[in-house]
C-alpha cells in the first residue's frame, strides 16, 4: 500500500513536497509526536483534492494539518498521510477594509498586515499561534474576541471535492466550534472584514495584549495553548488550580505553575505523559467539583 500511495503522490507533487517517516514533533507546538508514514505539502486546492483522491483509492487514512498548535500526536506517529496546509498556502493581501488570505497564513502575520494597513479588529488574534484555517475551523478566540467577529467568508473544500465559498455566519460559529467540524470540510482560505483605525492605537493594543500573554502564559515552554475548553460558568485553569494540580507532573509533562490551564512539555515529554496527565486532571476536577473538563487539544494517532 505504501508503494502504491507514494507512486500516486509523485504524479501530483514534486518529490521535495513528499516526506517519508517525517517526525511530527517537528510540526507541533508541543514538540511531541512520532513519524507520519507520509507527509505532503500541497500548494493549491487542486493538489489537495488529488492527494485525497489518491488516499481514498489506496484506502489510506489522511489528516489535514495546519500549524500544529492545537494537536497532540501519539508516540507511534500516524499510519497514513498528513496533508499540511502551511507556508505554500499562506498568501495574504489587504483590499480596502478586507484581508484575503490562504488557510496556511499565520494569524500573527495577518494581524501585522492589518496593523500595517491601519485596519483594526484583529488585535486580539495577533498572539494566537495558529493558522487561519485552524482558527476558522474552531472559531478561535482570545481576550474577548473571536474569529466570528471578523471572518465574513470562508472557502471550503467538501469531502466530495467541491470548492465553495460561504458566509462564515452560516457555519454557526460558537465557542470553539463550527459546522465545519461536523461536515468534515477543509478550510482553503477566508476573507476578514475589519475597519479603519489609528495605526498607533492598533500597535499599542497589540503590544498590550502580547505583554499580558508574556506575563500570564508559559510561552517559554512547548505547549498546545489552553488544554481544556472553558466549562460553562467556570474557568478551567481556576478549577485545576483549586484542585491542587498546579505543578502536577507526569514524566516530562506538567501543569504549568504560571497558568494551570496549560499543560507544558518541560523537555522530552512523551505523548503518553501528556495523555495521562490530562486524564488525571479531568478525574480530579470531576471528583472535587463535579465538572467535566473537555479537551481542547486534538489527538492524532493511537493512544
Amino acid at each position: 500500500m505504501a508503494e502504491q500511495i507514494i507512486s500516486l503522490l509523485k504524479e501530483i507533487l514534486p518529490d521535495e513536497d513528499i516526506l517519508l517517516q517525517e517526525r511530527m514533533e517537528k510540526h507541533t507546538s508541543f514538540r511531541i509526536g512520532g513519524p507520519a508514514d507520509v507527509f505532503v505539502m500541497p500548494e493549491n486546492t487542486s493538489q489537495i483534492r488529488h492527494v485525497i483522491e489518491a488516499c481514498r483509492s489506496c484506502g489510506m487514512p489522511w489528516f489535514v494539518l495546519g500549524n500544529g498548535t492545537n494537536l497532540l500526536v501519539s508516540d507511534q506517529g500516524f499510519r497514513g498521510v498528513v496533508i499540511q496546509i502551511g507556508k505554500k498556502m499562506s498568501h495574504s493581501e489587504a483590499d480596502g477594509e478586507r484581508i484575503i488570505a490562504g488557510a496556511g497564513a499565520l494569524l500573527s502575520g495577518i494581524a501585522l498586515l492589518a496593523r500595517n494597513n491601519a485596519l483594526t479588529g484583529m488585535e486580539f488574534a495577533g498572539g494566537i499561534p495558529g493558522s487561519l484555517g485552524g482558527a476558522a475551523w474552531m472559531n478561535a478566540g482570545a481576550y474577548g474576541g473571536e474569529m466570528k467577529d471578523i471572518l465574513t467568508e470562508v472557502t471550503l473544500l467538501s469531502e466530495d471535492g467541491e470548492e465553495k465559498t460561504v458566509p462564515y455566519k452560516d457555519l454557526q460559529p460558537g465557542y470553539r466550534t463550527t459546522l465545519i467540524q461536523e461536515r468534515g470540510d477543509l478550510v482553503i482560505g477566508a476573507v476578514l472584514t475589519l475597519t479603519k483605525g489609528d495605526p498607533e492605537a492598533i500597535r499599542q493594543r497589540m503590544q498590550e495584549l502580547q505583554q499580558k500573554r508574556n506575563e500570564k502564559q508559559p510561552l517559554e515552554y512547548p505547549s498546545a495553548g489552553s488544554t481544556f475548553k472553558r466549562p460553562e460558568g467556570y474557568f478551567a485553569g481556576k478549577l485545576i488550580s483549586d484542585a491542587g494540580l498546579r505543578g502536577y507532573q507526569v514524566g516530562g509533562a506538567r501543569v504549568s505553575d504560571k497558568h494551570a490551564g496549560f499543560v507544558i512539555n518541560t523537555g522530552g515529554a512523551a505523548a503518553r505523559d501528556v495523555m495521562q496527565l490530562m486524564q488525571d486532571v479531568q478525574e480530579k476536577v470531576y471528583s472535587m467539583f463535579g465538572v467535566t473538563l473537555e479537551r481542547e487539544v486534538r489527538l492524532l494517532g493511537d493512544f
